[in-house]
Formats: C-alpha cells, structure tokens, sequence
C-alpha cells in the first residue's frame, strides 16, 4: 500500500510541475511567506486564507484558491512570473525574514501594509531589483533601516511609516533616483536628515513624529511639493534659498526647537501654500518688502505657540490668497490692524481672499475690538481674540469666548506700553 501512494504522490508532483505556469522560483517564495504568517491571524475570507498550492497561483488568480493579492505577468521565458504582492491589511502577524526574496527576481510592487508583521526588515529586499513600490506602512517591524534599500534604483514609492524602526535614514538613499515618495513618519528615527539633494524625482517626504535632530538638510530635491518634518527634534535655521525648491507647496515644520527669525523668503516663496511653523520657539519675522507679498500664494499659515513678539505684522493682510492665519498663544502686543478686520470681515474677490480664519488668542493686544469685527456672525468666519488685553471683549461677540481676558496685572506686568 506504500509504495502506490509514494508513486501517486511523484506522478502528481511531476505533472503539476510540467502543466505550472508560475515559475516554480516565485511558488517556493509565495509558499514560504504563507508559510511565515501566523495561521491564527489568516482569518476566513483574507486573501492568504485562499492561496492554495496544489494548485498553479497565477493560472488561479481570482479563483476560489487565490482570491486576491497576486499579479502574474508573462515574461520572455514564456513563463509567468509574480509582478505584484499586496495583501490584504487583516492583521497578518509574523516574520518576513524567512521568504526567499531573492526567487522574486519581477516582482515591482510588495504591499503588506496595515497588518502585524514584525521583526527586522530584511536585507534580502535588496534582491528585487525590479521593485517600485514597497510598503511595510502600519506595521510592527523593528531594528535599523536596512542601508541596502539603497540599492533598489528602480524604487519610486518606499512606505515605512507607523513602524518602530529606530537608528539614522541611510544615506545610501541619495542613490535612490527614480523615488518620488518617501514616507517615515512615525517611527523611533534619529540623527539628522540625509542629505537627498541629487534626487530629481522626489516630491513627497514625510518624516514627522520622529527624533531627528540638526537643521532642515542646506540641500533638499529641487522637485519637492511637499515636505512634513514635524514633531522631532530639529533646531537651527531654515535655509535661505529654500526659494530654490521653486515647486513646494506643503511645509511642515511644527513641534520642534526652531528659534531666533522666520525668514522672508517663507512669505515670498513662489509656489508655497501650505506653512506651519507652530510649536517652536521662533522670537521675531523678517518682514518681505509689501510689493513682493502681493505675489504670494500661501493660503494657511500657521505661527501659533512661539514667542513672537512686537507688533502684528500688517503684510500679512496683504497677501491676496491667505485664508487661514493663526497667531496665537505668542506675544503680540499692540492694536488689532484695521487691515486684519476687514480681511476678516468683508467678502473677498477674484483677486483678494478673506480670512476664513484668524486666530489672535493668547497674546498682549489691546485697543478697542476693531468695528468692522462688531459685525461679524458665529459661522461667517472662525476668529478667536480670547485671552488678550483688549479694552471690553465681552461674551456676547463669539470671538471673545472661550478664555476672558487677561488681567490688568498680568498685561501691565509683559511690558510698560500696555496700558
């Protein structure tokens, strides 16, 4: 009775093998990262819950044995090798260490985000040569970014956010030249950001809620739109000729240790939208000169909790595109500018934008609450001026609410001008 069920065994083995349309190099691999996922976290009705391998993966795609995550293309061999791995984000937990990654010699795109997977990244990745997206988002890897990751030249899109990853970004990552999108975000990363500079297609990182330490990189890619470095712990200046990155629109630079003088060129940069410099501990601005603010294109910016100090800079009234403007919790002292209440108060135009938010609250002003702001209605604008030293902002004006004002010691006590 043996040896007949041995010889059924090879006989099956031998015809799967020669009628196989996937090469037998890419089924080893799909089988051992099956193999590598914990079966209490395949649940039913997940894509790895169907893959069945006594069957062809790639002739069965979309079948009730391999329902989803696979893409399989012809290549010259005539042979059809796997082009795409995403699986489903079910909460898959286990170890990727043990796939053999290099038999995945096609595969452009590796998509496990969003499940459970941990230990290290593995090195082995720098075997797919052929790959452009990798994403390892929303999951529990751990240990150092492998330096080799520097190596995948065909890499456009490398997602390691939400891990907890720790150690430097590799510098060998200046070597990835066809990436457009880096994404790092929350994770345990320290030292200072590489310098990326000879990248040309890279338009999108992301490295907020980290531990990165020094200054905004002197060099970034000229094709950057957006750039989030927010929540670490960065200090130092912003880089004068930021102008240069003539394409940036987003600029996040909130929660860290910046200090001493925002920049012009932030208020003047050709292409610049999107500016939020909160959380830090900036103590004056650079004021651009009035005819060049005019050209601005920034639409939000952001200043809240520093320590500024002075007057309210009038030219920010100037700007015809700025709808959304937050001074608060600084130390802004003086009269509320005409220019700011009936920026806020009057419907703008084709060529001037009105304040659809201005927030003045926590600061030293003080004045009367300009007229054009007395006839403002609760939804018409979000305006705060609570917590300042204004002369009678009562409840009644829904921009007073929330904190009252401060007392008269506590604004005679910032500075002898307040009355």
């Amino acid at each position: 009775m043996f040896k007949p069920i041995v010889f059924m065994f090879i006989f099956t083995k031998l015809f799967f093998s020669a009628n196989s349309k996937t090469h037998p190099a890419d089924i080893k691999a799909l089988n051992a990262l099956k193999n590598g996922v914990d079966p209490r976290s395949i649940t039913p009705g997940s894509c790895l819950s169907s893959w069945d391998f006594t069957i062809d993966p790639c002739d069965n795609i979309f079948t009730d044995h391999f329902t989803c995550g696979l893409r399989c293309d012809r290549v010259i061999s005539g042979l059809v090798r796997v082009t795409e791995i995403t699986i489903d984000p079910v909460g898959y937990s286990g170890s990727l260490t043990s796939v053999p990654w290099d038999h995945l010699r096609y595969l452009n795109t590796l998509d496990i985000s969003d499940n459970s997977f941990s230990g290290l990244v593995p090195n082995e990745f720098s075997n797919l040569t052929r790959l452009r997206r990798l994403g390892l988002s929303g999951n529990s890897f751990a240990g150092e970014i492998p330096s080799v990751l520097g190596s995948l030249h065909q890499l456009e899109e490398l997602y390691l956010d939400n891990n907890r990853l720790h150690g430097a970004i590799p510098s060998s990552f200046n070597n990835l030249t066809k990436l457009k999108r880096l994404e790092i975000q929350r994770n345990c990363i320290s030292g200072e950001f590489p310098d990326l500079g000879s990248l040309k297609n890279l338009y999108f990182i992301d490295v907020s809620d980290n531990n990165i330490s020094g200054g905004v990189p002197s060099t970034l890619p000229l094709s950057l739109v957006e750039l989030s470095m927010r929540n670490n712990k960065l200090n130092g200046n912003i880089p004068h000729d930021i102008d240069k990155v003539r394409f940036l629109q987003v600029l996040d630079l909130s929660h860290n240790m910046f200090a001493g003088t925002v920049p012009s060129v932030l208020f003047r940069h050709p292409s610049l939208e999107q500016l939020t410099l909160s959380y830090n501990e900036f103590s004056s601005l650079q004021v651009p000169a009035v005819d060049i603010t005019l050209n601005s294109n920034l639409i939000a910016l952001d200043l809240s909790y520093n320590k500024l100090r002075g007057l309210l800079p009038i030219f920010m009234a100037s700007m015809p595109k700025l709808t959304a403007l937050s001074l608060e919790r600084n130390e802004f002292t003086g009269m509320i500018p005409a220019q700011y209440a009936v920026k806020a108060a009057v419907a703008g135009n084709d060529n001037t934008s009105s304040f659809e938010r201005l927030l003045l609250g926590g600061n030293y002003l003080v004045g009367p609450i300009p007229g054009p702001l007395l006839g403002l209605k609760p939804g018409s604008a979000d305006v705060s001026l609570a917590d300042n030293c204004l002369y009678r902002c009562p409840d009644a004006f829904f921009f007073c609410r929330g904190r009252d004002q401060k007392s008269a010691v506590d604004c005679k006590s910032f500075g002898p001008t307040i009355p």
